[in-house]
């Protein structure tokens, strides 16, 4: 399953998240949930170009939504916080 444009879905830009960049060097991304942690680092160091240390992933529940009196699910997503190396950046965090 390696294209690493399948599998970083895009990012997640959130307070939280842009904290973790400015603190800790750490960017988050919404990935495919059938990848592996092994997977999106080879993605992550490939379309980025940048030293990968540690992947944590998570994934996150559909939430239940209703219109009227029909009921449905969101989609199930998988969230990925990308550990970098020290004096590594992804720009399109960065507004470039």
């Amino acid at each position: 399953m390696f294209d690493p444009y399948q599998i970083i879905r895009g990012p997640v830009v959130t307070e939280k998240s842009t904290t973790l960049r400015g603190k800790e060097n750490k960017y988050s991304f919404f990935v495919s949930p059938r990848a592996s942690k092994t997977e999106i680092k080879k993605a992550v160091e490939e379309l980025f170009k940048v030293k990968v240390l540690k992947v944590n992933t998570s994934n996150l529940k559909g939430k239940r939504k209703r219109l009227g009196i029909h009921e449905g699910y969101r989609a199930k997503r998988k969230k990925a916080v990308i550990t970098l190396k020290p004096g590594d950046t992804i720009r399109i965090f960065e507004g470039a």
